[in-house]
């Protein structure tokens, strides 16, 4: 009994958490706290630190700045009056396109392909056509048999009708048998001269049927050069939008590259300084260090109220093969320069001793200035203008010939102040 009672008394759970544990004694409390006063305490510390750190870093940043060259005056050297910008537009460009619809079966070009004027560029399937030219050829045949026939048969009706003339006059036959005969020759003569006009109409037919199997063939209207291949071998081409995404409306654009030219549009409250015929110096974008002569070949008389702008149209006096259509192009309109008039030298005043674009000249309250770059540092030069030169202007004192100057930079610019080109 002593050991079953024994038995029933169950010992204590080594595997139950001891919750004592867990008691957090007042030193330990005690540390904690003051490690996060420590903590929150350097918070702005930190921050402080950064902003000085960021103040400093933004204080050795050199500011970038575009500059140029001081140009010298030249007295033949033509005046810019007006600058704009545009595009190169082909005169003669056209998207090739068939007449009718139908299924291309050869394309003969590619992109970048010279094409000559009437140069087969591709076919389309002419079967259907071919077969309704060969059905008009054989009306028109069929017409010309019966004509044959018919021809026969007035031959022996006008036999018939001079015999029925002897026997009539000879009193052996009565009138009505004489009107009978020339009833019926009178007939056949009118069904051969249907017979010629239906022929006719079937040369007509025929002439339809043919120009429907050579609209299958589509030529270059003009020579030039293939910039865009619009469809391939077994696609469905027609003159109109038809059949969803499914039908092409053209083969090819073609441009004249001899027809390039510029258009650009220029401001209406600047148009008055262009002429036709007026001298044009263009750069291409592709290609900045190559001024391309050129001139205006026509002002299109109307404006656009929308952008208030006129559209010029300005001719190459070269063409070259690097100019391209669509590429964009900046102009300068230029003036000639007005010969001084005789005995009126002495009276020009002060002459200019460079020239710097206009974007070059700050000023303040008291006087116009630009900043000169040396050695990496910007140094402040008041400056004499003189007469405004387009985009340029002239300089009577302050600046010399090869000077580099600052045309864009920041506004806050200090004298001395170090600073990066930009290139």
């Amino acid at each position: 009994m002593s050991n079953y009672g024994e038995s029933l008394v169950m010992p204590a759970d080594s595997s139950k958490p001891d919750l004592g544990s867990l008691r957090i004694h007042e030193g330990q409390r005690a540390k904690s706290g003051m490690g996060r006063r420590v903590l929150y305490a350097s918070i702005p510390v930190v921050i402080f630190g950064a902003i000085v750190a960021a103040a400093f870093a933004l204080r050795e940043q050199k500011p970038v700045v575009e500059v140029a060259t001081a140009a010298k005056p030249d007295a033949e050297r033509p005046l810019t009056a007006l600058n704009a910008s545009g595009y190169v537009t082909p005169r003669r460009r056209a998207t090739i396109a068939a007449k009718i619809t139908g299924r291309v079966t050869s394309v003969f070009f590619d992109e970048g392909t010279p094409v000559k004027q009437g140069q087969l560029l591709a076919t389309l399937d002419d079967s259907d056509y071919k077969r309704a030219l060969e059905a008009a050829k054989a009306d028109r045949d069929s017409t010309q048999a019966a004509i044959a026939d018919l021809e026969v048969q007035l031959r022996n009706a006008e036999i018939a009708l001079r015999r029925a003339q002897q026997l009539r006059d000879s009193g052996v036959q009565t009138q009505e048998a004489l009107d009978n005969a020339r009833t019926t020759a009178d007939s056949l003569r009118a069904k051969i001269a249907l017979a010629k006009v239906q022929v006719a109409a079937g040369e007509t037919r025929i002439g339809v049927a043919q120009q429907a199997v050579d609209n299958c063939t589509i030529r270059a209207p003009f020579p030039g050069i293939v910039v865009s291949k619009d469809a391939q071998v077994g696609e469905m081409v027609s003159p109109n939008s038809a059949g969803g995404g499914f039908t092409r409306t053209g083969i090819a654009t073609i441009v004249d590259m001899n027809s390039n030219e510029i258009e650009v549009d220029v401001s209406e409250s600047y148009i008055a300084r262009v002429q036709p015929g007026q001298p044009v110096m263009a750069t291409l974008d592709a290609y900045p260090d190559w001024q391309i002569p050129s001139k205006v070949r026509t002002v299109i008389p109307t404006a656009d109220r929308q952008k208030a702008t006129v559209k010029v149209r300005i001719s190459f006096l070269k063409l070259d093969s690097r100019i391209l259509p669509d590429m964009g192009v900046k102009v300068a309109f230029l003036e000639e320069n007005k010969p001084a008039a005789k005995g009126k030298e002495k009276d020009k005043g002060p002459q200019a001793v460079a020239l710097i674009p206009k974007s070059a000249v700050r000023s303040d309250s008291s006087a116009s200035f630009v900043y000169l770059l040396r050695d990496g540092k910007v140094e402040r030069r008041a400056v004499s203008l003189g007469i405004d030169r387009g985009t340029e202007v002239a300089v009577l004192a302050g600046v010399t010939p090869g000077d580099s100057v600052v045309v864009k930079g920041p506004e806050n610019l200090r004298d001395g102040e170090k600073v990066e080109i930009r290139q």
